[in-house]
């Protein structure tokens, strides 16, 4: 028999004398002792037989603790009394609502004591009798108060709510009875919850907020305002195991009181060293705070909302700042991937995430290349990483997952370069920024944010898929007829949105066309010049904590605002193509179709007659493709004249003579 139960069994026999000297004392003067019905009911005679047999299994002689003696390691109630702040009277109470749970031979004894051989319970008035009290006395009683530990705290609920309290039922949780018994196994209700048992590690706590909260010596209630949703959780997670304690990890969607309290209670039973932490829901958190926020039990409440001293005003909540900045996630990806082959760093270096979402992205990354049966490479880091990075973006932008690379690109070398200083800058600025300490005050973010100015049809769309793609992250457009509002503050606010979301995922936001919203500021000269200022006024402040990726586009670089040109990370002309250029455009554009002999010299004339940027050029392109499907053909030299004349046609330009008639 495990040490555990034989404690609990101990203290049970201990109860059973008590339940055979109330049932002497009751049988003495039963009248209904020789009823005939007997056997719908329990007979004095059958009370007192069951009460004088000792438990099964229990010690035959069972040994009180005294003051001098050591407790019994073993005796976990004596250590939940000292955990949940149980009084003796609290602890007798427990032992005679759990017996039945333990011996049904309590059933039949509770049913002959409470009169009704259908009430197999004790009821509150025979738990304090049983105790050597009553409900008479105001301070048993208020043991079963919603505030008294028994009942506050989870160990103990009542039943049958229209009775009067002392006619009530007493119901012990079975994970207390399992706790009880020696059985640690998570409580079920909790696994369904979505709560994470988390071992004790091995590595140390490290440095930093994360640590000093895993080193504390006494119990602490936390709340650490993340950069981005579950970085602080996973560091201060990884503090807590590494300083050699458990953790309870919850993500809730909403508070549920039974689940915050089978939550605290799961922590107390598990010993003072087990922690808690809450990744708060986006919406409404003060109530989880409220019912988690306990004194006792160490809990850190995660999220990226800020403090609100309004969500537990009863309770010492400490406020901290995030601590991704203290983690280094890029150790952490090379434990877990020891046996990639390519610049790690370089591969990693555009996603942001937490010491845990690192974690489960690497695993998932080897779990592709198992499956593909190669070695893990940069395809598989990024894909898993993105998995891990889906944003709720879509509501206002258009998702486009890249699918060109700088091959694609037709450009001068000196825009090229800076396209690549772009990718740079977002791969390494938590580096710069951060550990080289090159960002200034006030409140600035670690966002990279460029303007492309060009022609329509010069390249800027696609220059920012392809750094999208480089980089390994998604591209989101954003849709201004979803962003732009007529009424006052309404664009603010979905703008705002965009933003925070942006700010939490790994991703390139596209502004196209955005002279829209980035115009400059005018002279007020009425209230919809103040708006309109108000609104270019947000953008400003809203670019100095952007944290994410951000391109600009525009035709018209002079309608940007020359205060929003300070705050730009790089500003990328895309000229428009000359001969050469638009020759290799071309050329690039028909590389996949199947070309009559000749096409490349009429490719180099139609470059020299026919003044098109690349988007023009790449409708030409499609137009020619067209015309050569439709005939079951190659592309000809005339399929390519034709798309560049009906381009120039689309633009109200006039078409260069070539000696051929157009037709329209």
């Amino acid at each position: 028999m495990k040490d555990a139960a034989r404690a609990l069994l101990l203290r049970l026999e201990e109860l059973r004398v008590a339940v055979a000297a109330l049932v002497e004392s009751r049988s003495a003067d039963d009248p209904t002792a020789q009823d005939p019905l007997r056997g719908l009911y329990v007979s004095p005679d059958t009370a007192a037989r069951l009460a004088a047999g000792p438990l099964p299994h229990a010690p035959a002689e069972p040994a009180l603790p005294t003051q001098e003696s050591a407790p019994d390691p073993a005796d976990r109630l004596a250590r939940l009394c000292g955990d949940f702040d149980l009084t003796e009277l609290d602890a007798l109470l427990l032992l005679a609502a759990l017996a039945p749970d333990v011996d049904r031979r309590f059933e039949v004894l509770y049913g002959y004591l409470n009169d009704d051989v259908g009430r197999r319970r004790a009821s509150v008035a025979l738990a304090l009798e049983l105790a050597g009290t009553g409900p008479y006395d105001p301070e048993a009683r208020g043991r079963f108060h919603p505030a008294a530990p028994l009942v506050a705290k989870g160990l103990v609920t009542l039943e049958d709510e229209e009775r009067p309290l002392p006619g009530r039922a007493l119901r012990v949780p079975e994970r207390v009875v399992a706790h009880l018994l020696g059985d640690d196994t998570l409580d079920g209700q909790l696994g369904h919850a979505g709560v994470e048992l988390l071992a004790p590690g091995e590595a140390g706590p490290g440095d930093g907020v994360a640590a000093r909260i895993a080193l504390a010596g006494r119990p602490v209630a936390v709340h650490l305002r993340e950069r981005r949703a579950g970085s602080g959780a996973d560091a201060v997670t990884l503090a807590l195991r590494g300083a050699g304690r458990a953790v309870l990890r919850h993500r809730p969607e909403h508070a549920d009181h039974a689940a915050a309290r089978a939550l605290l209670r799961e922590a107390r039973l598990r010993g003072a060293g087990t922690a808690v932490v809450v990744e708060l829901p986006d919406e409404q958190p003060g109530p989880l705070v409220r019912e988690l926020a306990a004194p006792d039990v160490t809990v850190v409440f995660a999220g990226t909302q800020p403090y609100d001293p309004t969500w537990a005003p009863g309770a010492a909540l400490l406020a901290l700042d995030d601590t991704a900045a203290e983690t280094d996630p890029l150790t952490a990806w090379s434990e877990e991937l020891p046996t990639y082959e390519g610049d790690l760093a370089e591969a990693v270096g555009p996603y942001r995430l937490g010491a845990g979402q690192v974690r489960r992205a690497a695993r998932g990354a080897l779990a592709l290349a198992g499956f593909e049966g190669v070695p893990v490479g940069l395809g598989h880091v990024q894909r898993s990483a993105r998995l891990l990075s889906a944003p709720l973006l879509d509501r206002h932008a258009r998702r486009v997952r890249p699918a060109v690379g700088f091959t694609d690109l037709v450009l001068p070398d000196e825009p090229l370069g800076m396209l690549r200083e772009l990718a740079g800058r977002a791969r390494h600025r938590d580096r710069v920024l951060g550990e080289w300490r090159l960002r200034t005050g006030g409140g600035r973010g670690r966002g990279v944010v460029a303007l492309f100015a060009g022609d329509s049809g010069t390249g800027k769309t696609l220059a920012a898929e392809v750094v999208a793609g480089e980089l390994g992250l998604d591209m989101y457009v954003v849709d201004l007829s979803s962003v732009v509002d007529k009424y006052v503050g309404e664009t603010e606010k979905n703008l705002e949105k965009i933003f925070a979301e942006a700010d939490r995922t790994d991703s390139v936001l596209l502004f196209d066309e955005a002279d829209a919203v980035f115009g400059k500021r005018s002279e007020v000269k009425s209230s919809h010049d103040r708006y309109a200022n108000l609104e270019s006024a947000y953008l400003l402040q809203r670019l100095e904590a952007f944290d994410g990726i951000a391109v600009l586009t525009t035709n018209l670089r002079a309608n940007i605002d020359e205060a929003f040109t300070r705050r730009l990370d790089l500003v990328v002309d895309f000229p428009f193509p000359d001969v050469e250029l638009r020759a290799q455009l071309w050329r690039s554009c028909l590389a996949g179709v199947p070309q009559e002999p000749g096409l490349g010299a009429e490719l180099d004339l139609c470059a020299k007659e026919f003044e098109l940027a690349g988007g023009a050029i790449r409708s030409a392109a499609v137009t020619a493709g067209y015309l050569a499907a439709g005939r079951g053909d190659a592309v000809s030299p005339g399929d390519v004249r034709v798309g560049a004349r009906r381009e120039y046609v689309k633009s109200g330009r006039l078409v260069p003579g070539t000696g051929t008639a157009w037709t329209p």
